[in-house]
């Protein structure tokens, strides 16, 4: 990962077909982006504390991490959402 580049968390269940469609959709706008940002998945069932959390609201794109972090989208991907965020994050 390059720490310049924008970091977003897909948090997602493997056996969710919204999240599988999430990220390949993501990985499309990644395209288009010139590989302009990093994306982690995250398995919300293996943490009890991301389950309480994001539980139904899977699969959830976050950019950020920390006291930063702020959700774009849930459910379907908000591809106007994270281009503001990219424009924002230069």
């Amino acid at each position: 990962m390059t720490a310049n580049k924008p970091r977003l968390t897909l948090y997602s269940r493997d056996y969710c077909h919204l999240c599988h469609d999430m990220l390949a959709a993501l990985e499309v706008l990644r395209g288009e982006c010139e590989d302009s940002f990093v994306v982690a998945v995250v398995d919300v069932d293996a943490d009890p504390a991301l389950v309480a959390r994001y539980d139904e609201l899977v699969p959830v794109l976050v950019a950020g991490a920390g006291e930063e972090a702020r959700e774009l989208c849930h459910y379907l991907l908000d591809v106007p959402a994270v281009r503001a965020y990219l424009v924002e994050f230069r």
